[in-house]
């Protein structure tokens, strides 16, 4: 299991690619993306929840074995990239909150906020988490927090991961998020306060052109974590997803010369290889993910898909 490997043995995992996507966009929807999942020695119905975004809302899924996934209603519209978690007690929800969630070049305006559920059906009114608040978090017209991840401590406080600031990708017609930063609560539902400066940005490690996202798992020897680092190559944008570790979650250091996972230049991971989930399982770890087989957004289409590893 990933939590008794160290994050440089997590780094140096070999991952296998389920060859067909899992889940496809819903009508009329071009993406559905940034997979959170729950397996079912986690859940109350001993079934497999995941939960992702498309342009219509925050989506649910079930399913029996983790492979065939059946849709389960939208939680909340105007929502994207979430994230759950257990044991705090029920089960929390969060996600980035917008305002109008369609790439329209309109000035992005985002929150983070979550629900709570005792039973993965049934939501609680949501609690706001964290809003745009510092200079990173604010470019242009723009003011987005994103991609949360609720990470507990052993002092029984709360981090919470998060993406913030956005950058335009030109060809995709569509922005990243800039910066990852970290914010402190007494609780999994706040009040949380951010660190003044973001943990991660443009130009440290392979993130060349924006941050993109991280997941924060406890590991043997402290902390992994898995980014999904936005690059450009002087005409293209792309995104891979890669390892880094940290003893204190505070200071990142990627662990490996080569990416965990990366587009394929051709068919449905084509061009790039975007947000993901990754957690132990009764059948050993899973990483869901979403993969982009074009450029710009209306051409191009976001599908979920499974990397497993060889330990």
């Amino acid at each position: 299991m990933l939590r008794d490997l160290t994050a440089q043995q997590i780094a140096g995992l070999e991952w296998t690619v389920r060859p067909a996507p899992l889940l496809g966009p819903p009508f009329p929807s071009p993406v559905i993306a940034d997979p959170t999942f729950l397996p079912p020695d986690d859940t109350p119905d001993g079934q497999w929840h995941m939960w992702a975004h498309s342009l219509l809302g925050l989506h649910a899924y079930t399913s029996p074995d983790g492979i065939d996934w059946r849709p389960a209603g939208t939680v909340t519209r105007n929502a994207l990239r979430g994230h759950i978690i257990g044991d705090v007690p029920g089960y929390r929800l969060s996600y980035e909150k917008t305002r109008l969630f369609m790439p329209l070049g309109l000035p992005w305006s985002s929150w983070i906020e979550s629900r709570s559920s005792d039973d993965l059906q049934a939501w609680s009114a949501p609690t706001v988490l964290l809003r745009p608040t510092l200079e990173w978090h604010l470019r242009g017209r723009d003011s987005a927090v994103s991609n949360p991840c609720l990470v507990p401590q052993p002092d029984g406080t709360w981090w919470l991961y998060y993406s913030a600031g956005l950058t335009q990708l030109t060809d995709c017609g569509f922005p990243e998020p800039t910066y990852i930063g970290l914010a402190t609560g007494p609780e999994a539902d706040g009040p949380f306060d951010p660190l003044p400066d973001p943990l991660l940005g443009p130009g440290d490690g392979p993130a060349s052109l924006c941050a993109g996202a991280l997941k924060v798992l406890a590991c043997a020897d402290g902390w992994v974590g898995f980014q999904n680092a936005i690059t450009w190559d002087g005409d293209h944008s792309g995104s891979e997803i890669w390892v880094l570790g940290s003893s204190d979650g505070l200071a990142w250091e990627v662990l490996s010369d080569r990416s965990a996972l990366a587009p394929t230049g051709s068919g449905w991971m084509a061009t790039h290889v975007y947000a993901l989930d990754v957690r132990d399982t009764p059948v050993g770890p899973r990483m869901y993910f979403n993969a982009r087989d074009g450029y710009h957004w209306t051409r191009g289409r976001e599908r979920i898909g499974l990397a497993t590893p060889a330990l």
